[in-house]
């Protein structure tokens, strides 16, 4: 066997040795445990900041999958659509929907409706880190860009799915209506997979979307939008920065296999088995420049 056979074969023998390791730590732990080259920093330009009475709310934008819907929010924030609007609808379990309920606000360079993105299309197979598990919605799920997605069996067809946080567009009857009007998924909706453009996930301030009113009260503003602003636009005022769990990692891949099989004790089934949303992609905040 020649010196260079001898170098793989050491090396695979350690990946695996890696791994094993790794199977035994519980999802906490592993990370706890990773290194900084495990996270990704998030783009500030890619990040919209939605004030609410109830609090902050942070969501990274999905340029690659719906370049057009990232563009054309980035631009209404900039031009002050959302200030002043409302989240008018609100249904338990399901979603938190804003914008104008009217349709009467014009934006002034922003479209208010756009050609549908729910799926990105490739002449080639778009690589994802994959579950290879069995899922009731698509061929195949995993994530790419640190964003819950699925793909037809090629993995030429791939769209974000509706996760706990997914930011996507609301529209009417036509594929192409809407534009304007966002919501937040409050729990998994993945049947609304491919039917609306899904181009976001929340990254910090759930808990501000579920403290919203549920209906409308007397003598008081329905669940008012202070504004909507892109992070790099209030960057002197606004300090906090993000990072995600590159799901590109063998620190990530680890996360996957203990969330399919919990290491820990108490558990007892094990099911060898986790849907997309069932693993979700851990975010640090801190304080930057």
């Amino acid at each position: 066997m020649s010196i260079y056979r001898y170098l793989v074969s050491g090396v695979l023998v350690l990946s695996a040795l890696q791994v094993h390791a790794n199977a035994s730590k519980a999802p906490h732990e592993i990370v706890a445990q990773a290194s900084e080259s495990a996270w990704r920093t998030v783009n500030i330009e890619n990040v919209l900041k939605i004030q609410l009475a109830t609090g902050a709310v942070y969501v990274e934008l999905n340029p690659f999958l719906a370049p057009m819907h990232v563009d054309n929010i980035k631009l209404l924030a900039r031009e002050r659509f959302y200030d002043g609007l409302n989240v008018y609808r609100f249904v338990e379990g399901f979603v938190a929907q804003g914008g104008d309920e009217t349709s009467q606000k014009q934006p002034l360079k922003a479209k208010r409706q756009l050609p549908a993105e729910f799926i990105h299309k490739s002449k080639t197979p778009l690589s994802i880190t994959a579950l290879n598990m069995t899922d009731g919605y698509a061929e195949r799920t995993g994530f790419l860009n640190s964003f819950a997605v699925a793909q037809n069996a090629s993995g030429t067809h791939t769209w974000q799915t509706h996760c706990t946080g997914a930011f996507a567009m609301a529209r009417e009857d036509a594929p192409n209506s809407g534009g304007t009007e966002f919501y937040i998924a409050l729990t998994p909706q993945r049947y609304l997979d491919q039917n609306t453009t899904v181009f976001g996930q929340v990254l910090q301030g759930m808990e501000h979307i579920q403290r919203l009113d549920r209906t409308a009260q007397s003598g008081k503003v329905f669940n008012p939008i202070t504004s909507v602003e892109v992070l790099a636009d209030v960057s002197k005022e606004d300090k906090l920065r993000f990072k995600v769990f590159d799901t590109n990692t063998k620190d990530f891949k680890a996360l996957i296999e203990a969330r399919k099989n919990r290491p820990e004790a108490w558990f007892v089934a094990k099911p060898n088995y986790a849907d997309v949303c069932a693993i979700k992609v851990p975010v640090r905040s801190f304080t930057g420049d």
